[in-house]
């Protein structure tokens, strides 16, 4: 099968992600597929489904629109027998904006079908699709940098290398090359973004800034989530221990402490989604082998700080000593979770 090299192009700054995508279209003399073209609902599958119709020659430019989940367009054109070849995703980032566009509170809606094979609609922050556009990102382009302070942009550099290590990171200039084209086709999934390197032990951001820092942060502990709730809402998003931008990882609440939550936590915006339910577990015994491992990513953090009001939301000695039953009375304001339960 002749597979069609696809460049996608991405970004939360719609006309600077156009005008990219354009240029980036005309250098390399390849097809655009703008994002006007495309699906709100199904970007993905809706520029899978366009391409085959494109004289795209040597490949195509595509362009996906700000709400485009960059998880759902690798996972389109990167499919096994799709004809297509991912052979690029670049995010296109509007270097002044970079901050705002990570601390938005809005949300996007996207279709999707349930498990009963019913349609719904999925919402999703702008804030997590704008990190994650970059986490997963394989070239990011900076634009308008140029009217930034030399001690703005060493921090937004930095800041992205750290959301991104694994991302080339380029100033865009006009005049020079634009072909940002990855040397192998890009995979479904990658362990890219920066908060997986860091828990993975092999976090190394080509660029640094004194501002800008990042913390894995352990504890064996469940969470008390009353406390946790007032440490979010109080504390860090007060900004006590600095400008806490990106934290992800996993952890167990007291409360539901058979289930592994993932931490994901853009700006404003945080959720808590269940990965995984430990079956078979009597009550007595309690899981109290795994609790939290969580990366922290942000500007002029207070790492000890940090470290001590993690520790408090944790479960005393005393509470770790009282059981389930015990836990299972804490306060828990977090929503409820939907969690399916395997069977041997």
């Amino acid at each position: 099968m002749i597979e069609t090299d696809v460049i996608a192009v991405m970004g939360a700054c719609g006309p600077e992600r156009a005008r990219y995508a354009a240029r980036l279209s005309q250098a390399t003399s390849r097809p655009l597929l703008a994002a006007s073209r495309l699906a709100p609902q199904d970007p993905g599958s809706s520029a899978a489904a366009f391409l085959p119709w494109l004289d795209v020659g040597s490949g195509v430019v595509a362009e996906f629109p700000s709400d485009a989940s960059i998880l759902d367009v690798i996972g389109t054109l990167a499919e096994r027998g799709s004809g297509l070849r991912l052979r690029s995703v670049v995010c296109v980032v509007d270097a002044p904006h970079l901050l705002d566009d990570l601390r938005r509170e809005t949300y996007a809606g996207s279709s999707e079908v349930d498990d009963s094979g019913m349609p719904r609609t999925r919402y999703t922050a702008h804030a997590l699709l704008a990190v994650q556009q970059l986490e997963y990102a394989s070239t990011i382009m900076l634009v308008n940098w140029s009217g930034l302070s030399t001690p703005d942009l060493s921090i937004t550099m930095a800041l992205v290398s750290h959301l991104a290590p694994s991302a080339r990171l380029r100033l865009h200039q006009p005049a020079v090359d634009l072909l940002p084209i990855a040397p192998i086709p890009i995979r479904s999934h990658q362990d890219a973004p920066g908060w997986v390197q860091l828990l993975n032990g092999e976090f190394a951001p080509h660029m640094t800034d004194p501002r800008i820092s990042a913390l894995r942060y352990e504890n064996v502990r469940p969470l008390h989530p009353g406390r946790l709730n007032t440490l979010l809402d109080e504390r860090i998003e007060s900004g006590e221990f600095g400008s806490v931008i990106r934290s992800a990882g996993f952890c167990r609440f007291a409360t539901r402490s058979n289930v592994i939550a993932q931490w994901d936590h853009v700006g404003s915006m945080i959720a808590f989604s269940p990965v995984q339910v430990d079956d078979g577990m009597a009550e007595a015994e309690g899981l109290l082998a795994v609790g939290e491992d969580i990366a922290f990513i942000g500007l002029d953090l207070h790492h000890r700080a940090l470290r001590a009001a993690l520790d408090e939301t944790a479960l005393t000695d005393d509470e770790l000593a009282a059981g389930p039953s015990a836990w299972a009375t804490f306060e828990d304001p977090f929503p409820t979770w939907q969690v399916s339960r395997s069977r041997e």
